[in-house]
């Protein structure tokens, strides 16, 4: 496997634990519909449902890796959770956030935007 492929999934493992450890359910991680992905969906006590897509980086020398999230990006995450909602009939209430892990395994940062943006197809 590919070193940014470790890299995502380091930072994937990092982001769930991190949900747990705030009191989330995790329901899935690394959901495929198509060529679309969801990196991990939760759920938590009251029913919430959050979707969230993942960004790590090793530094943000180039630019913040919550900028990765493009307009296409959310597309192709609103479209991806659609299939998800109706697929495993959820009927919740359903957030969008984003977990950016920035560093290494010796050294990093998590930030969790919740809310972060709004679908759109």
């Amino acid at each position: 496997m590919a070193w940014h492929n470790d890299l995502g999934r380091w930072g994937e493992d990092v982001a769930a634990k991190y949900l747990e450890q705030k009191g989330f359910r995790v329901i899935c991680r690394d959901w495929h519909y198509k060529h679309r992905d969801l990196d991990i969906v939760v759920t938590d006590d009251d029913g919430l449902c959050v979707i969230v897509e993942v960004k790590t980086r090793q530094n943000e020398v180039y630019a913040d890796a919550d900028l990765a999230v493009t307009p296409q990006k959310v597309r192709s995450l609103s479209i991806a959770a659609n299939a998800f909602i109706k697929s495993h009939r959820i009927d919740a209430d359903i957030r969008f956030d984003i977990i950016t892990i920035v560093g290494t395994p010796e050294n990093y940062e998590v930030r969790h935007v919740e809310d972060a943006f709004l679908p759109f197809v």
